[in-house]
């Protein structure tokens, strides 16, 4: 392989970036970084009339949190800059005339009406319309009129568009590092619009001809792309350049049913599409991103990279650098990958266990002060908060549950869950529960081993059922059966406040 590699991400600036296009980032990424290569972002604007004015922004600020900012391109000019399609019109236009000039390309005035009542006669006649090699010869464009018509209608300033001219009898031959051989009848293939009539290039003409002027070495793109491969290969003949490797990438599907996934199924089933959150600035209606969920962006990039590749090990969890180590283009899969929210979040929950503690304490303190308020956040120390963190972060997803799985080691329960209550609070448990506080304060060595030995041995001793004393003790501590170790919790929240939540227990419930 050349160890020229140059590949591009070039999204359309038309909305938020779906996790689809992300993937393609990724996977554009690692390729290139794995043979020591180079990762370009192109901003293809060609479609003026969608184009969205924080897209842009948007899309760089969606690959940095992902953590695989590009090498080059918008906001960090190289040589082949400028890397905006809209900046780039006096190349499109030097090239869309060398195609003319090779009888590769020709004008068509055909205006909407006359298309229209062609596409209505082919309907009526049982027949498809398709602008191609026979009827060219036949409609309202450079191939059937003369050379004095044409350049009059120039002249004139008449309307126009520039099409390919697709040879006839021919097949082309394509090679797909994903997908293999395959090969195409020309006659199948109308001519396809390069320049639209506002003089703008549509994206099959622009992207050929910045690709080449980038020096692109592989093209990496979706699926949705494949049909014009046979185009855009035919472009590269016609203007004798050298083609690029191509790997079209297989489709992002809904978990549910068929079909590519949208920003619908997302909405329907409660999960982003979406790297960041992202506001319409037209409707202003905000849909969720992964950042703003509480993704870490090493598990959802780690989630994304398995959306249609695999490592051929049983080797799920990849840091960023094993996953360039590891990718290869022909361990991509043909067939679309079905997405899936529950092993997103257990991708999710696997990075929380990686993480230290002191890392998430750091995290939580944003999520703690506020049910706290400054003066009893105060109260907790570093260390304090960092003991309740190592016992309840196996139990989270995100650090967002981290309060709702701790509440109870910094704010006394103030209710109890019925259900629990109705299961653990019998006559004779007052009674109980007046005994075990007096085990409790009689354990001098207040540690989580203390407590439990001599807890347990006073149950024994008494002849009770473990559950009997230890589903009321743990209410009178958590206020529910939820929790780490119940002794843990105990030895945490010190003799002082254990004791004062079993006396607020047996007060509430006796």
């Amino acid at each position: 392989m050349s160890n020229n590699i140059r590949v591009r991400f070039a999204p359309s600036p038309t909305g938020p970036l779906h996790i689809g296009g992300v993937r393609t980032a990724l996977y554009n990424y690692l390729f290139a970084k794995k043979h020591g290569g180079t990762f370009i972002l192109r901003i293809e604007d060609t479609d003026q009339k969608r184009y969205v004015t924080n897209a842009e922004k948007y899309i760089i600020e969606a690959l940095n949190w992902s953590g695989i900012p590009f090498d080059e391109g918008v906001g960090k000019e190289g040589k082949f800059a400028p890397y905006r399609q809209s900046e780039r019109k006096d190349i499109y236009k030097k090239h869309i005339q060398t195609l003319i000039d090779k009888d590769w390309a020709y004008y068509a005035f055909d205006t909407p009406e006359e298309l229209a009542t062609q596409r209505k006669q082919h309907e009526a006649a049982g027949k498809t319309f398709s602008y191609n090699q026979v009827l060219r010869k036949t409609l309202n464009n450079s191939i059937s009129l003369s050379k004095d018509e044409v350049s009059k209608r120039l002249d004139k300033g008449d309307s126009y568009v520039i099409r390919f001219k697709t040879p006839q009898d021919e097949t082309v031959y394509l090679t797909d590092i994903i997908r293999g051989d395959m090969k195409i009848d020309t006659n199948t293939l109308d001519d396809k619009v390069l320049f639209k009539s506002d003089g703008i290039p549509t994206y099959h003409f622009a992207n050929i001809v910045d690709d080449h002027e980038m020096e692109i070495s592989h093209v990496i793109r979706g699926e949705e792309w494949l049909p014009s491969l046979a185009l855009h290969v035919m472009l590269y003949k016609a203007f004798e350049w050298k083609a690029p490797e191509f790997a079209h990438l297989p489709l992002l599907l809904k978990p549910v049913g068929k079909g590519k996934l949208s920003k619908r199924d997302g909405d329907k089933l409660g999960f982003p599409v979406f790297p960041l959150e992202y506001t319409n600035e037209k409707t202003n209606e905000v849909s969720r991103g992964y950042r703003e969920d509480g993704y870490f962006p090493e598990a959802f990039i780690n989630m994304l990279a398995f959306l249609g590749w695999n490592p051929g090990t049983e080797q799920e969890l990849f840091s960023l650098e094993e996953l360039v180590a590891a990718f290869s283009l022909e361990r991509v899969s043909k067939s679309g990958a079905k997405f899936d929210l529950d092993k997103t979040k257990w991708f999710q929950q696997q990075y929380m266990k990686t993480k230290s503690d002191a890392e998430l304490v750091e995290l939580f303190n944003p999520y703690l002060e506020p049910h706290l308020g400054g003066f009893m956040f105060t109260d907790f120390n570093t260390e304090y908060r960092t003991k309740v963190v190592s016992l309840i972060k196996e139990r989270a997803t995100f650090v967002s549950d981290l309060w709702d799985l701790a509440s109870f080691f910094f704010l006394p329960p103030f209710e109890y869950d019925p259900k629990a209550t109705k299961k653990a609070w019998k006559e004779d448990t007052a009674e109980i529960m007046q005994n075990l506080k007096e085990v409790v304060e009689n354990t001098h060595s207040f540690t989580s081993d203390s407590i439990e030995n001599n807890v347990k041995e006073w149950i024994k001793e008494s002849e009770l059922g473990f559950g009997k004393v230890l589903m009321p003790f743990r209410l009178s501590l958590v206020g529910s059966m939820q929790g780490p170790h119940v002794f843990d919790i105990a030895a945490l929240i010190g003799k002082e406040e254990t004791l004062s939540r079993m006396n607020r227990i047996i007060k509430e419930l006796d």
